[in-house]
């Protein structure tokens, strides 16, 4: 009975978004994350509606979709998945066998990715296991973003060609945007530390883009231990950071262990967060030295 109450509920779910649909003639895409839905609301204007499967203050990596929006799923056009992160390696393939008619774009085509690391701490993403060896994180990148745009881009000209012209605009201005994005960072940068610790190494692209290094807490994806601290902390002093980064979604206790005894300062980063251009501009802001 429970169960045939559940799928009762679900279809009056599904009949509310039809009907909601019906009394707007925007169609909706679907992305899996705010940084995604940032780039593509960026270009698509007021000709769809933009909606991610993932919450900002979540992680990508063990998020699982509620069924809301599963059932509100069957009502976008196309979904625009980032490429690698773990929420589209469990769900992607059962997203489409549910939604056959969903038109599915990989927006990571012609990004340079980055293979995790296997030893140390040091630089990428070491340790921590993604499919296929491969750094999910690619949004932290002025570069990267123009080339995600670009597929968003093709992507919205292939769903609605009518609107090319229209597209053509918005990815040019986003585009002018990139390029002051990374002027600024270059300009903090100027006189700014190299390197840099991170609890969950979201900023390897970041890294690699102004020659940075990242040295991450974590260890095999997991807390770290007692000893892999008192590595890291030995294995740090050379390089002399000021800052480590952490995420709201991450414990902080073992941070602070790490920022007490090298005296850094602890600074809050939203990788994850709608507002792309404020968090790539944050780490540039906490690097740079105080004159």
């Amino acid at each position: 009975m429970k169960k045939l109450f559940f799928i009762f509920i679900l279809l009056i779910t599904f009949v509310g978004c039809t009907e909601k649909r019906a009394n707007n003639d925007k169609p909706t895409i679907t992305v899996t994350l705010e940084p995604l839905r940032y780039f593509t609301s960026a270009i698509a204007g007021d000709k769809f509606d933009v909606v991610s499967m993932v919450p900002e203050g979540t992680s990508p990596e063990t998020y699982d979709p509620t069924p809301q929006q599963l059932v509100s799923l069957g009502k976008s056009i196309a979904y625009l998945r980032i490429g690698y992160i773990g929420f589209e390696q469990v769900w992607m393939d059962k997203l489409e066998e549910n939604n056959p008619k969903l038109k599915v774009f990989n927006t990571s085509e012609g990004v340079e990715l980055i293979g995790e690391e296997k030893d140390a701490h040091e630089h990428s993403h070491e340790g921590h296991n993604h499919a296929g060896g491969v750094d999910p994180h690619i949004w932290n990148s002025t570069t990267n973003a123009a080339i995600i745009s670009r597929n968003i881009y093709n992507a919205l000209c292939e769903l609605s060609p009518k609107d090319k012209e229209y597209f053509t605009a918005r990815l040019d201005s986003m585009n002018n945007l990139f390029k002051d994005v990374n002027v600024e960072i270059k300009g903090l940068l100027e006189n700014s530390d190299s390197t840099f610790l991170i609890y969950h190494p979201a900023l390897s692209y970041y890294a690699k883009e102004y020659g940075l290094k990242q040295i991450s807490m974590e260890d095999g994806g997991k807390e770290p231990t007692p000893n892999s601290l008192k590595r890291l902390i030995d294995s740090s002093k050379a390089d002399k950071p000021h800052v480590i980064f952490i995420q709201k979604e991450f414990d902080t206790r073992n941070a602070e262990i790490i920022a007490k005894e090298l005296k850094l300062n602890i600074v809050i980063i939203n990788p994850l967060s709608y507002n792309w251009v404020k968090e790539m501009l944050e780490p540039a802001k906490a690097l740079k030295h105080n004159e």
